[in-house]
């Protein structure tokens, strides 16, 4: 305990670790070490966004996906998911909904699906940012070129979201068909950052074959990549997926490593996930206890929200719907938070 708890002083002075001491710091996981993390967590958290909590309004566009991710309810292969695609006018519809709801940042967020070439998302785009000139745009469509992610940047996308999912290239593929490569994944993200955008990642907690060395060299990536935001939350299996079976990750484990990305990266915008509300009633406030600083309810038209399904039970409705926001700023207030309404830009 004594050592865990100099490591996490070390990574709060200096941001970092080696390798072996991120895999003893993250063994170390115990309920009083998380607290003496989540209080360390928390005050950096405030030190640089006071009590403020951002709102993202979250677009799932499309479950139509090209990929056959093992973990993923939406991959190619799920004959039994009912498929859609939001036209351009049902998009403004949800930004505008959620522009009346205080939302100034939409998620177009959808799988990799080659209907939205880029002169149709470059469309969209310029629509929005027309419509809504004071809101920040995110997408969150998978790997795409250099050459795409520029004309979208260019067309106005300020921020790209793109978990690497795991660094480690052994552990990728026991996750991913062989056509998909861990050094293309992180490469796109290296692009993002290179061309300017507000870039994120994040990994699953708890995935299958995971390892604490894989969750070591995870840290090690995020720390070299500096993100501006970091998405985490546990890996929950699918019923239609090859990990039907598998069992998924925990609440514990997820806001301990929340703690210590906060720590890691004090500046970072840290989402409190719907796997996180998913999986525990209380996750989000858990997860804002922990460090984060973001959530984003869903604006997707409320017919097809159960169809964009990751995995199974995953939140829809309640706080999780950007139709309750009141809700959400009343469960915020409670823990000595404030839910607002401007972009909530990074500061790193």
């Amino acid at each position: 305990m004594d050592t865990a708890l100099t490591l996490v002083d070390k990574l709060a002075e200096n941001g970092s670790l080696s390798f072996r001491e991120w895999v003893t710091l993250i063994d170390a996981q115990s309920e009083k070490l998380s607290f003496y993390v989540f209080e360390k967590a928390r005050e950096l958290q405030q030190a640089y966004y006071d009590n403020k909590i951002f709102i993202r309004g979250l677009i799932e566009f499309t479950n139509y996906c090209r990929n056959d991710c093992f973990y993923c309810g939406i991959r190619k292969s799920n004959q039994a998911l009912r498929r859609y695609r939001l036209t351009k006018e049902e998009i403004l519809l949800c930004c505008q909904n959620g522009y009346e709801h205080g939302f100034r940042t939409f998620v177009l967020q959808g799988g990799e699906d080659a209907y939205y070439t880029d002169a149709r998302m470059i469309d969209i785009i310029a629509e929005i940012k027309s419509d809504f000139p004071d809101c920040a745009i995110t997408l969150s469509i998978g790997e795409k070129s250099k050459e795409s992610y520029q004309k979208f940047f260019d067309a106005g996308v300020s921020r790209y979201l793109l978990r690497h999912e795991t660094f480690d290239s052994g552990h990728y593929q026991l996750l991913h068909p062989s056509n998909l490569k861990s050094q293309t994944r992180q490469q796109c993200l290296r692009d993002l950052r290179a061309i300017g955008y507000q870039t994120g990642c994040g990994f699953m907690v708890g995935s299958p074959y995971q390892t604490t060395e894989h969750l070591a060299s995870d840290f090690l990536f995020i720390k070299e990549l500096n993100p501006h935001m970091i998405g985490i939350g546990p890996f929950i299996p699918h019923h239609d997926t090859p990990f039907a079976e598998k069992n998924a990750g925990t609440l514990a484990q997820t806001l301990y490593l929340l703690g210590l990305l906060r720590i890691m990266c004090p500046k970072v915008l840290l989402p409190a996930t719907t796997a996180l509300g998913t999986i525990a009633e209380n996750g989000r406030e858990l997860g804002i206890l922990a460090g984060a600083n973001v959530i984003m309810p869903n604006l997707s038209p409320i017919n097809h929200r159960k169809d964009y399904a990751l995995y199974d039970n995953k939140l829809t409705s309640g706080a999780e719907a950007a139709e309750h926001i009141k809700d959400l700023k009343t469960r915020m207030q409670h823990i000595g938070y404030e839910i607002v309404t401007d972009r909530g830009d990074s500061l790193v």
